[in-house]
């Protein structure tokens, strides 16, 4: 007869903590388990000798990104050191000639990334997203295609190399973009160890390795800097270097770069080809912003319009003098710092997120953004339309790189290959 199992959930009750601890015990190896698929079951005779064995003095674990404990806590001064080479990119915002310069796009999204690189100059050969609608958006914006799927899935795999190398046609892969899925290392989500979500990392420095690009860019959430004190940023510098890809990080903020909105991302960029890794220097002083006013102000009067993506969601009434009273740069809700909020109509825009369905307040009428208003403040032209019904746009939108954030970067690579 087989020895029976609980779940990871069940112990937690029994052992009155919470079922993160559980799952930290399990990467400490204190508490044996066997992963079948995603979950983990926990065998009755390992639960009993976790609660029998001696206790010692507790003890703070520190783990890295993928569960492993670390042994000798990281200090912030042992991180490398990635120091920051800036390029003044501003005489060639307005008019970027084409460049012969490929790029590929991983877990684009909608493509707003994709768009900022074609914006520079860059030529996309493919993007790549498992989220249904954010494809269609990226199909009918690209002329490049789209390989809709689960990377980690062979097939998928397999057809996204082959897109690539028909694309390319014998020519060189100049760049591969990617903001690998970041909810793991988010500062407001929760820190699994274990989070599958991490693995989709690793699936983008295989991707690197096989196709060998000449340069990485890499973006993600400006927290993860801190994320286990500084082993996360480590950890990613490490990899590369591992694979020939000598990189720098810093953090930008989009504001800095005509968006009208104050979006900080942290981004990496690595070369293989022993270039400079040159980050786009701030073009807009704080005092030159461009402003949610100046941005959305033509909307205010603007008949809905579903083809433009600008359908104002529907208030009650009290609901409607509720968002009229709330200050600007406030939450509608306690306890919330960024859900509900309302941006400042005089200043840049605070961060757009996705927030289960985007939910940022508009300064002046008493409803929240509509998607073509948040695709305002993310930079996106009027031309680029979203797919999908209206909660899977504003997931789009927020999700997004802003476009002209992606334009400066282009900007700063092609700067790095003497290519402008």
């Amino acid at each position: 007869m087989s020895e029976p199992f609980y779940t990871i959930a069940e112990v937690a009750r029994q052992l009155k903590l919470s079922q993160k601890s559980i799952r930290r015990y399990i990467a400490a190896n204190e508490l044996n388990a066997i992963k079948i698929g995603t979950s983990y079951r926990i065998p009755i005779s390992a639960l009993e000798n976790f609660i029998n064995k001696p206790s010692n003095t507790e003890k703070q674990v520190q783990y890295d990104l993928f569960g492993i404990p670390i042994a000798e806590p990281l200090s912030r001064s042992k991180t490398i050191k990635s120091e920051t080479s800036w390029i003044d990119i501003s005489q060639y915002w307005d008019s970027p000639t084409p460049s012969d310069l490929t790029f590929v796009d991983l877990f684009c999204g909608a493509g707003g990334l994709s768009k900022g690189l074609e914006m520079s100059g860059l030529q996309g050969i493919c993007g790549l997203d498992w989220f249904k609608e954010a494809g269609e958006t990226y199909r009918r914006n690209f002329n490049h295609p789209f390989v809709n799927g689960d990377i980690t899935l062979p097939e998928v795999k397999e057809e996204f190399y082959n897109t690539v190398k028909q694309q390319l046609n014998g020519r060189p892969l100049n760049v591969i973009a990617g903001g690998f899925p970041c909810q793991g290392f988010s500062m407001a989500g929760n820190r699994i160890v274990d989070d599958p979500r991490n693995s989709l990392y690793l699936e983008m420095l295989e991707i690197v390795k096989v196709l060998q690009p000449e340069f990485v860019i890499c973006e993600n959430v400006k927290g993860l800097r801190s994320m286990l004190n500084g082993r996360v940023e480590q950890k990613i510098l490490e990899d590369y270097r591992t694979i020939g890809y000598d990189m720098n990080v810093t953090t930008l903020c989009a504001a800095d770069y005509y968006t009208p909105q104050k979006r900080e991302r942290v981004i990496f960029i690595g070369n293989r080809i022993g270039r400079s890794n040159f980050h786009p220097k701030p073009i807009l002083s704080s005092d030159k912003y461009i402003t949610t006013g100046q941005a959305i102000g033509d909307l205010i009067n603007h008949p809905e319009d579903l083809a433009f993506n600008h359908v104002p969601t529907k208030h009650r009434p009290e609901m409607q003098e509720r968002i009229l009273a709330c200050p600007e740069g406030k939450s509608l809700y306690k306890g919330y710092s960024d859900a509900w909020k309302k941006c400042p109509w005089d200043e840049a825009s605070c961060t757009i997120k996705e927030n289960h369905g985007g939910v940022n307040i508009h300064p002046k009428l008493p409803r929240v953004l509509t998607a073509r208003e948040m695709a305002r403040l993310q930079s996106f032209p009027d031309s680029f339309i979203f797919e999908g019904p209206k909660n899977k746009q504003l997931v789009q939108i927020g999700n997004a790189v802003p476009p002209l954030l992606g334009k400066a970067i282009g900007l700063a690579i092609r700067v790095s290959v003497n290519d402008i």
